[in-house]
């Protein structure tokens, strides 16, 4: 028997934050990082919630956020007796605030309300019950797994994505984009995760070329939004694949921000799951090559063979990485090759651990991850 299950409450739209006004909450924390706090977007959240006793602000995240401060954030909400957090930011604040609910919850015995705010488009962590948190010491993220991790409610304003920069716009955007395809490609995939999926990439391909040329957009922002959103669901479900694996080891040994680590990968990682770079592709297409050709479809490239949709496919993702100015290898991104040959082996280990790994649709071992990491090995 299978089983899809939504906790969450969406909210979206103009007036979205007025969303807070209605919350039935005493003792509110605000979950934040430095920047927001200083900026006012905390602060005028904090304003929204009118009907609580108190709201006090924790804005020391940091993006991946360690292990510590998570410990730190948790003895901010024990001095207050929190029973609502408000997590306000990208995917290290929410992430944050989830592990660190997580941790709060088993302390005091009982449960606690928690309200997810995006502020950047690409983590979809405001619906999910996945948290990665960071172990700098051992140069380890570690994906955390619980339905105790969902929130109960998202709050999607896209006012609050106008001012993220370009360069922050396509790594997020790339984001939305590799959670939708894993997905969508995932062994676990189903009708339901398929159709949020789908919709995501619509959105993203028609929508994240808008964002990135123009910030103040403020449809494309929303879209956006919703496209992370509607992927955060679809993986939530499916999970996601070896594109995730291995980002996460990047980014842990090399601190690339993980939407440019999978924007990097996404191309050699789906031409390796589509077996677009083995004889397989003279023969029939397997069922990834299939399901991007599909996609492919979706975005106005389609052609007369599925090997040929998927090739389309994987084109236009090249080209906006290139359009978008995301790095096409290691060098380009800043990591020489004697910090990653010193690496490589670490990184191939901890990508075959992954707990994102288990559900990529074309069976992967230490070969086959130094094979996708040739395409970016480039110094």
């Amino acid at each position: 028997m299978n089983m899809f299950y939504l906790r969450s409450r969406i909210f979206f739209g103009e007036d979205a934050l007025a969303a807070l006004k209605d919350m039935e909450a005493r003792n509110v924390t605000i979950i934040t990082d430095e920047f927001l706090a200083k900026n006012g977007v905390a602060d005028r959240v904090a304003s929204m919630i009118t009907g609580a006793r108190e709201v006090r602000i924790f804005s020391e995240i940091r993006p991946d956020p360690p292990i510590d401060m998570i410990a730190k954030a948790l003895a901010f909400l024990l001095e207050s007796d929190t029973d609502t957090v408000v997590a306000v930011g990208g995917g290290s604040s929410i992430d944050a605030a989830k592990a660190t609910v997580l941790m709060y919850e088993q302390k005091v015995g009982r449960d606690v309300k928690l309200v997810a705010i995006p502020t950047t488009s690409g983590t979809g962590s405001e619906v999910t019950r996945v948290a990665v948190v960071t172990d700098p010491e051992a140069g380890k993220k570690y994906p955390l797994f619980s339905e105790a991790l969902l929130p109960n409610a998202a709050i999607l304003s896209g006012d609050l994505t106008v001012s993220v920069p370009p360069a922050v716009t396509a790594h997020t955007g790339f984001d939305v984009i590799t959670h939708a395809l894993e997905a969508y490609v995932s062994v676990n995939a189903n009708d339901f995760t398929d159709a949020f999926a789908e919709k995501a990439l619509e959105l993203a391909f028609t929508y994240l070329p808008v964002a990135y040329r123009d910030g103040e957009n403020l449809k494309a922002r929303e879209k956006m939004q919703t496209a992370s959103c509607l992927a955060g669901m679809a993986f939530n479900d499916a999970g996601l694949g070896v594109n995730h694996g291995i980002a996460h080891a990047l980014g842990a040994v090399f601190h690339l921000p993980h939407g440019m680590a999978n924007a990097m990968l996404l191309y050699h990682v789906m031409r390796y799951n589509a077996e677009l770079d083995t004889a397989a592709f003279a023969g029939e297409p397997n069922r990834v090559c299939n399901r991007l050709a599909r996609i492919a479809r979706f975005i106005h490239r389609p052609a007369y063979t599925k090997q040929q949709g998927a090739r389309n496919l994987l084109d236009e993702i090249k080209r906006l990485t290139v359009e978008m100015k995301i790095p096409q290898t290691l060098g380009e991104a800043g990591v020489s090759r004697a910090e990653y040959e010193k690496m490589r082996e670490h990184i191939v280990e901890s990508a075959l651990r992954d707990a994102c790994t288990a559900t990529n649709p074309r069976r992967v071992d230490a070969n086959a991850i130094r094979t996708i990491l040739r395409g970016i090995e480039r110094f």
